[in-house]
């Protein structure tokens, strides 16, 4: 849906409105950061997608601040109504649109090489390498991880994105949100049961990895730099050399 123009007073400091459309219930729109009281959640600087106050409920809790949280299906709504674009980089975590990071020339290369080691023909009938997409982690979330080794399945997955408890390996290709995937995301998944995550961090030129989730954290943690070697726990002998995975870099640049 189409954008009003910019001289359009009802638009938010995003830069964007939308008129509102029915969607189970409530009406959506972009308002103003500012002066607005309806439950909200901000999706970028200075804009919200809002809900009028009497539309469908989202669960609240302290911790939120008054937030209006989005459910998995509501979210799923948003992109096929056009409110958020097939493009934009963003993820659903407990309940929040998070905008992620932007992909820079070393992650693009990092993720290339990630599936390259992967899909060398060293897993067919095992498991199955998704790049960049969701898993359906809560009814709330749905983070979109670099790459997921997945327990095979002969559907692929074709109905339903895969759950917490199919996916073997879970990796984050990190320079800028190094401290967000430490801090957040890795505690986040170790709550929801995925069994080993790794980041690739860009910045040391080394891999983190996080094994066995007990009670919101992970017992095992290990740093992997180059000339060792790394495997899944769930897949041992596949064991990929770390400085095969990291990117080169040019004198002078940026850990991105």
């Amino acid at each position: 849906m189409a954008p009003k123009e910019q001289g359009d007073s009802r638009r938010g400091r995003l830069g964007r409105w939308w008129p509102p459309d029915h969607y189970f219930g409530a009406e959506i729109g972009i308002a103003p950061a500012r002066g607005f009281t309806a439950a909200a959640f901000c999706v970028g600087i200075g804009g919200m997608i809002a809900t009028r106050p009497e539309a469908h409920a989202a669960p609240r809790a302290a911790s939120n601040g008054g937030r209006r949280l989005f459910s998995r299906e509501e979210y799923q709504a948003m992109g096929r109504a056009g409110i958020l674009g097939e493009d934009e980089r963003v993820e659903l975590l407990g309940g929040e649109i998070i905008v992620m990071a932007a992909i820079g020339n070393r992650h693009a290369a990092c993720v290339l090489r990630l599936n390259a080691a992967f899909s060398a023909g060293r897993l067919e009938g095992r498991a199955l390498v998704q790049v960049q997409n969701p898993v359906a982690a809560d009814p709330y979330s749905e983070p979109q991880p670099d790459l997921m080794l997945l327990a095979h399945r002969d559907d692929y997955y074709d109905y339903d994105p895969p759950a917490p408890e199919q996916v073997l390996l879970l990796i984050e290709v990190a320079a800028s949100s190094l401290d967000y995937d430490r801090h957040t995301k890795v505690p986040f998944y170790a709550a929801r049961g995925i069994r080993e995550v790794w980041i690739v961090d860009l910045e040391a030129d080394r891999i983190e990895a996080y094994s066995e989730p007990v009670a919101g954290s992970y017992r095992n943690r290990r740093r992997y730099a180059a000339g060792d070697s790394v495997a899944p726990t769930a897949l041992p002998d596949l064991e990929l050399a770390v400085s095969a995975l990291i990117p080169g870099r040019r004198p002078g640049d940026a850990a991105r």
